[in-house]
């Protein structure tokens, strides 16, 4: 909405009093109306001053090598070559009681475009798309109320996360209240998404979310150490022409601590209700990780634990294949993106694990980080392997932020398989598996009142 600029040099014109001789010409206003306009001004310029507008834009992009990249790469395969690039522009409006944010993106891969000739690219009808389109309205003195496609990135993105690496990145279509009394963050949200505009069944992809819901609250025990509760709710459909929904239940803690060098994050989730095929899910995730900095050195371990299936057969007790639901999988997995989807890529037997990194921080502009990852099955089962590990990733970033708005980021990862991987994967002899990219990001702000 643009306030509407009052025109006071019309407004005067119509309140000139006539007169004659000397004084013709002379503006007069009457003492009230004159007091009104005092008002009607400082008031529109005490609105402007509050109402904050800006336009900001991002651009990614990045080149990539991809040799064994999300799955290993048969001794034969020739290495993949292509630039992608992501674009987008914020429209951000913002008053003490509302916030509006508008942002389309596109996303393309250079020379992918279906409208093309031998000696040049037209363009991509489908390449353009909305990532968010929100409003946000105050609710009483701590409230607020947001509404439409957003993003949902709570603690450390292991369960609601912005999933960045992709391209196109993640967003929802939902109905958040935020109410953040004194010392508390609480978040209620939900979705309910549809074909179409339908005039009967709420029929359904069972492979995509039909419904999800969540509650999440955060309170800052004291300084330095943070604590969340959450829950989320995530209802598919029992079939593509069924009504029927089942709902996985996922509930737990979330807590970072930090004191002077050391730096320590734990969490835990615990899954219930039914899966897709009606089944009960009982299964559960741990992680924990602890840093300690020295100099400019900040060395850390973890480990993480994502339950998986002993028992396969139909009519098993439960379901014990944790589901990261809608997590981060490059940031916690790996960069080479082996383990994105659980279920498939472990033949259900969840996974195992455990990972270092020593984080090498030169300046406020330039960060070297190294990580390696040894990757287990949680269990065995009819479908897995006997022996468990599955092989070991190392990721190697350079980040350089040459300035306040732009940043270049260099990786090469590689990942070393076991027999049990490559029998899951089904490549009996792989070659090297390894992946290259250098990405370039800006993100400078337009225009800010």
């Amino acid at each position: 909405m643009i306030p509407y600029k009052f025109n006071t040099f019309n407004h005067m014109k119509c309140m000139r009093k006539k007169t004659t001789g000397p004084e013709r010409g002379k503006m007069y206003i009457n003492p009230v109306k004159r007091v009104g306009l005092m008002i009607i001004l400082l008031t529109g310029n005490f609105y402007l001053l509050r109402a904050q507008f800006s336009v900001d834009a991002q651009y990614r992009n990045r080149f990539e090598v991809r040799n064994g990249y999300k799955g290993l790469a048969p001794a034969d395969r020739v290495p993949a070559v292509f630039i992608s690039q992501r674009t987008r522009i914020s429209v951000a409006y913002e008053t003490s009681q509302l916030r509006v944010r508008f942002t389309p993106q596109d996303v393309r891969v250079w020379g992918d475009e279906q409208l093309s000739s031998s000696t040049g690219v037209f363009g991509n009808p489908s390449s353009l798309d909305l990532f968010e389109a929100f409003l946000e309205i105050k609710t009483g003195t701590t409230g607020w109320l947001s509404v439409g496609r957003q993003q949902l990135v709570y603690d450390n993105q292991r369960i609601l996360a912005t999933r960045n690496w992709n391209q196109n990145g993640i967003a929802y279509d939902a109905v958040v209240y935020k109410w953040q009394p004194e010392g508390w963050k609480i978040h209620m949200g939900g979705s309910w998404n549809s074909t179409g505009q339908n005039s009967g069944n709420n029929f359904y992809d069972p492979s995509r979310i039909k419904s999800l819901n969540f509650l999440w609250v955060n309170r800052t025990l004291k300084a330095g150490w943070d604590l969340s509760l959450s829950h989320v709710a995530s209802g598919t459909t029992k079939s593509a022409n069924e009504n029927r929904l089942y709902f996985r239940h996922t509930t737990g803690l979330f807590t970072t601590y930090k004191a002077g060098r050391v730096n320590a994050m734990a969490n835990g989730y615990l899954q219930s209700g039914k899966n897709q095929n009606g089944e009960k899910v009982r299964a559960c995730l741990l992680d924990v990780e602890a840093s300690y900095r020295v100099g400019l050195l900040t060395p850390g371990v973890g480990i993480s634990y994502l339950s998986g299936n002993s028992n396969t057969e139909t009519g098993r007790n439960a379901d014990h294949l944790f589901d990261v639901l809608y997590g981060g999988r490059h940031k916690f997995f790996g960069g080479m993106d082996y383990f994105t989807n659980i279920g498939p890529n472990t033949n259900q037997g969840g996974l195992a694990d455990c990972y270092y990194f020593l984080d090498l921080t030169f300046s406020e502009k330039i960060n070297l980080k190294n990580a390696g990852h040894y990757f287990r099955l949680a269990k065995n089962n009819s479908f897995t392997p006997d022996d468990k590990n599955l092989g070991y990733e190392n990721d190697l970033v350079l980040k350089y932020r040459f300035t306040g708005w732009g940043a270049l980021e260099w990786g090469y990862l590689f990942f070393l398989p076991m027999a049990s991987l490559k029998t899951i994967q089904g490549v009996a002899d792989p070659g090297f598996s390894h992946f290259l990219y250098l990405q370039l990001t800006a993100t400078p702000s337009l225009f800010k009142n």
